[in-house]
C-alpha cells in the first residue's frame, strides 16, 4: 500500500489535479483522494493542499518525491524486468515525434501485418528516458544527446543533420532562427553552437514541424531536421546549409533495458527500428 501511495503522489505531482491523476492511473478521482489521503497517514505528514482547481504540494511532498521518485522509477523498471513478454503481450514503443514520422512510419506499418501486439506513443527525449527506466515503455526511440543513466542500454543508430528552412533566398546564415525547445536537456548543446555563430534563437517551439511550417509561411528561417524536412516533403529551394550546422547533428538512439532484449519479440523489434533508421538515411 506504500508503494501504491508513493506511485499516486508522483502522478497527482505530474498532472496537477485529482481528475488527471485518476484518469493516468485508470482509477477514479476519489481513488486518488483515498490514496494520497492513507500515505499521508503513514506517513504523518500533510502531503497536499487545494490551489484553485489544481493540487499544491506541500514542502514535505516535495522533499519525499525529491527523495525517492528516482528510486521508485528503477524499482518499477526492476520489477518489469522481471516480466516474461509472452506472444500475446503488449511492448510499448516510446518514439521521439519527428522520427516516427521521417523514419519508422512505414516500418511500424510493415511490422503490424505480422505482429500486432505492440503499441506507439510519443514524446520528448527525457519523458522517454523516465518512461524505459520505469517499465513503462519497452523500447525507446531518442533524439538528441542523452544523460547517462544507469540500468538502460543505448544502440547509437545515426547523426541526424539539421537544415535551414526558409521562404526566401538566404546568402549567408539568418541572424534568428525558430528552434526546438532549448530548456529541453536534450536539445541545450544546440544553443551555445548557434550562439558561437552569432544566431539568435526567435522563438522555441515544442515542434520542429511547427517551426518548419512558420518558417514556409514567413515568419523566420527555422533550424529542422532533415526527417521532418523529408516527412513534409519541404522543396530542396527552402533548404539550406551553412558551415556552423556540422556541429549540429542530433544524435538518434533506440534505448532499452538489456534485459528486456533477450525477449525474441523485443529483439526483432529493435533490429527493425534499426534497420528503418538505416534504410531510410
Amino acid at each position: 500500500m506504500l508503494l501504491e501511495g508513493i506511485e499516486t503522489l508522483l502522478i497527482l505531482a505530474q498532472e496537477g489535479t485529482m481528475s488527471r491523476a485518476g484518469a493516468k492511473l485508470y482509477i477514479s478521482q476519489s481513488a486518488v483522494s483515498k490514496r494520497i489521503a492513507k500515505l499521508e497517514a503513514t506517513l504523518g505528514k500533510k502531503l497536499i493542499s487545494p490551489s484553485g482547481r489544481l493540487i499544491k504540494l506541500t514542502p514535505d511532498a516535495q522533499a519525499l518525491i525529491e527523495s525517492v521518485g528516482p528510486s521508485f522509477s528503477e524499482l518499477r523498471g526492476l520489477i518489469f524486468e522481471q516480466q516474461t513478454i509472452e506472444d500475446h503481450s503488449i511492448i510499448t514503443i516510446d518514439c521521439s515525434e519527428t522520427l516516427v514520422a521521417g523514419y519508422l512510419g512505414k516500418a511500424f506499418g510493415d511490422y503490424r501485418q505480422q505482429d500486432k501486439n505492440f503499441t506507439i506513443t510519443t514524446h520528448h527525449t527525457p519523458v522517454i528516458i523516465d518512461n524505459v527506466r520505469s517499465g513503462q515503455a519497452t523500447i525507446g526511440c531518442c533524439a538528441g544527446y542523452l544523460a547517462p543513466h544507469n540500468g538502460l542500454h543505448y544502440q547509437h543508430l545515426l547523426d541526424e543533420r539539421f537544415r535551414i528552412v526558409a521562404s526566401t533566398i538566404l546568402h549567408s546564415p539568418p541572424e534568428y532562427l525558430l528552434v526546438n525547445d532549448l530548456k529541453n536537456p536534450s536539445n541545450l548543446y544546440q544553443a551555445a553552437i548557434l550562439q558561437k555563430a552569432g544566431i539568435t534563437p526567435l522563438m522555441e517551439m515544442d515542434s520542429y514541424t511547427a517551426a518548419a511550417q512558420l518558417a514556409l509561411g514567413g515568419v523566420a528561417p527555422a533550424l529542422v531536421p532533415e526527417s521532418i524536412i523529408s516527412a513534409l516533403k519541404i522543396d530542396p529551394i527552402n533548404c539550406y546549409h551553412f558551415d556552423f550546422l556540422d556541429q549540429l547533428t542530433r544524435p538518434v538512439h533506440i534505448i532499452y533495458r538489456l534485459k528486456n532484449a533477450t525477449s525474441p519479440r523485443v529483439k526483432k523489434l529493435i533490429e527493425t527500428i534499426a534497420g528503418a533508421v538505416a534504410t531510410t538515411t
